[in-house]
């Protein structure tokens, strides 16, 4: 993940009027996370969000990770 990825997903929380608070809340209710923003943060910062990690963020914020085919040229 690069700095770009980082600021899309907490973009993303910001258009959905959420706080990192509030979406870590949701993490840790859903699914067993640590309820630390920083520890969010940092996972981010690090570049160490796994796949299933970014499922589980989408999820809570009512979003599907779709794999779409890239159009040719």
């Amino acid at each position: 993940m690069n700095t770009n990825i980082r600021n899309e997903i907490k973009a993303q929380i910001v258009r959905e009027g959420m706080t990192m608070q509030e979406v870590v809340d949701l993490l840790a209710d859903e699914y067993g996370w640590s309820d630390s923003v920083s520890n969010l943060s940092a996972k981010l910062q690090r570049e160490s969000l796994r796949y299933r990690e970014a499922v589980q963020l989408a999820d809570v914020m009512g979003y599907d990770i779709v794999w779409k085919k890239r159009r040719d040229g």
